[in-house]
């Protein structure tokens, strides 16, 4: 006869769940993106690459401004940059962190609203 799984030990979190170093890099990653404009950026950027000008026109900013905003993000891994010539091109490498922003502008109507659910799709 099978022996019941032990129980997890008391404080100890259930199979399955985040670990606390998990928990820190995701609420770092989330603190990241709760900005405005370094939400803006990395929708820009997950889309292609950029130098600071570009993006600080397209986002409306200053070059001081958008550059304190890509250090940040690069310093968390977020953004990667590459440099040719006299020029740095930025851009967002990651997979997840491109599917995790489309998500949340396929979630957010125009208006600012939440958006209408769309047909679930498959979990892979």
């Amino acid at each position: 006869m099978p022996t019941p799984p032990h129980p997890a030990p008391s404080g100890a979190a259930p199979a399955g769940a985040p670990t606390e170093p998990q928990l820190a890099a995701a609420a770092d990653t989330f603190s990241m993106l709760a900005s405005p404009a370094r939400l803006h950026l990395v929708q820009l950027m997950s889309t292609g690459r950029y130098d600071v000008g570009e993006l600080a026109e397209k986002v409306g900013l200053s070059l001081p401004t958008t550059s304190q905003h890509l250090r940040k993000l690069r310093l968390t891994g977020i953004v990667s940059a590459t440099r040719e010539g006299r020029h740095s091109y930025y851009t967002v490498d990651d997979p997840h962190v491109v599917e995790l922003v489309e998500q949340i502008f396929e979630h957010i109507a125009p208006d600012g609203s939440l958006a209408p659910d769309p047909p679930r799709k498959e979990r892979r």
